[in-house]
């Protein structure tokens, strides 16, 4: 067997199997600090248990939303719907382009009929 069909083996091994149990395993604390701060499970590999966990806690959350959303009163502040856990192969939620002060002021006067 050779070393690169030995990589590709490993590399495709499910990530709960003993093998990449045991790479986390001999990480320092400094190589999962790390990794940990560029976490990306969006780019990871989950099983078919992790993917229904997820779907799983996404339901609860659903769940306690509908619960606050219907026993909030209808002056206050709604409560905001909760982010699904990120999965692999999707990509995180696009943030919001934010407004500066040029942007508003430009926009003001387009809405009121003025030229830029």
């Amino acid at each position: 067997m050779s070393w690169r069909r030995l990589r590709v083996l490993i590399e495709h091994l499910p990530p709960e199997s003993a093998t990449w149990t045991a790479l986390r395993n001999s990480l320092s604390d400094e190589e999962l600090a790390k990794q940990a701060e560029k976490g990306e499970p969006e780019k990871a590999r989950w099983s078919q248990t992790e993917q229904l966990l997820a779907l799983v806690a996404d339901r609860v959350a659903d769940v306690g939303f509908v619960l606050r959303a219907v026993n909030t009163d209808k002056k206050s502040t709604k409560p905001r719907p909760p982010e699904p856990i990120r999965r692999p192969g999707a990509k995180p939620p696009r943030l919001k382009q934010q407004i500066n002060e040029a942007q508003a002021n430009t926009l003001f006067k387009l809405i009121n009929g003025g030229a830029a």
